[in-house]
């Protein structure tokens, strides 16, 4: 029997240092590190004399388990695997503390190790979720095509993805002002199964509902629409929160706010959208200097203007009319590609 309770404890204790290390170094979650460090701290056996009575019935070179290989073990596709690998392993091992210790004349509090599975439920999904949206965060990258319904002038929109996306285009956004919400939504849905396919991001502009329906990887706003904070928790955990701005100011706010990528611009003049003016090199340079956010540019850039923009500190190049209003949608998506990469 004390074999049985040892060999839990342990792998409770070390399948939560992983998680806890997981949440603290990766994650940089403050929060979440220090609830999995409390955890682990609350479940080890902190009675001197269980301790010894453990320790001295530990027999790990007798134990037949000890190197059997159990297909899987050897390797983990991902980080988030390792998570639920390793999440699932401490579940298992409190619930068998927690039948044991039910037993008669048991050390060890059975409804404590209940209580700790299931606040491990919880952390196992937040922790889960948040390395999804990091990984979502890091994908921020390359070029960033808007397929904006009035510039495709009526051209469809799943048709001109695939051109792009067959050129190198890293992300997809949606953005329509002027149909109804179940003409967006049933466009949304066929743009997240080309995108999910071909592992590109789909974000899908102003609409939350339409996001959420569609299961897009995330949201983009401007600096009109739905705050950002209202947003970031109405989102799931695991998508991600594109923001407009225009100054450093709005930048800061935005990431304080949960935004996973700023979005800064018009750097030139554009046509794409009335009103705008370029906000130019410099502020997107000052924008790089304060915020640890990947950095989407965006409004009038070019093949002419692409490599400079990228030199001044963006991570990533979104376009309209540079690709939509081309004769050729994945030539010029290539030829852009090509100058980022440059």
């Amino acid at each position: 029997m004390l074999r049985l309770i040892d060999a839990n404890l342990n792998r409770i204790s070390e399948g939560l240092r992983l998680l806890e290390d997981v949440a603290r170094f990766l994650l940089n979650d403050a929060a979440l590190s220090e609830q999995l460090k409390s955890l682990r701290h609350d479940l080890a056996a902190d009675d001197p004399s269980l301790q010894r009575k453990l320790l001295s019935a530990r027999d790990s070179a007798a134990d037949v388990g000890a190197f059997a290989e159990v297909s899987g073990e050897l390797q983990r596709e991902d980080i988030p695997s390792l998570v639920t690998a390793n999440a699932k392993r401490v579940e298992e091992s409190l619930r068998v503390v927690e039948e044991f210790a039910k037993l008669p004349d048991q050390a060890l509090d059975s409804a404590r190790f209940k209580k700790a599975r299931f606040d491990l439920y919880q952390i196992e999904q937040k922790l889960t979720l948040s390395l999804l949206r990091r990984d979502k965060r890091e994908r921020v990258a390359g070029l960033y095509v808007i397929l904006d319904y009035e510039a495709l002038q009526g051209r469809e929109e799943v048709e001109v993805a695939g051109k792009v996306i067959s050129g190198g285009a890293k992300a997809i956004q949606l953005r329509d002002k002027q149909r109804e919400k179940r003409e967006i939504l049933a466009t949304a849905t066929e743009l997240r199964q080309l995108c999910s396919r071909s592992e590109v991001l789909f974000i899908v502009n102003d609409h939350l509902d339409i996001a959420l329906a569609s299961d897009a990887d995330g949201l983009h706003l401007g600096q009109g629409d739905l705050p950002f904070s209202a947003a970031r928790c109405l989102l799931p955990g695991d998508k991600i929160l594109g923001c407009s701005t225009t100054s450093s100011q709005e930048a800061l706010q935005a990431q304080a706010e949960g935004a996973d990528y700023i979005a800064v611009g018009s750097i030139y003049p554009t046509t794409s959208k009335e009103g705008t003016k370029g906000v130019g090199l410099e502020m997107l340079r000052q924008i790089r200097q304060v915020v640890s956010l990947p950095i989407v540019a965006i409004g009038g850039i070019n093949e002419g203007n692409a490599a400079a923009v990228i030199e001044a500190g963006a991570d990533s190049l979104a376009v309209i009319s540079a690709v939509l209003g081309a004769d050729d949608a994945e030539r010029a998506t290539r030829k852009l590609v090509n100058k980022i990469g440059s």
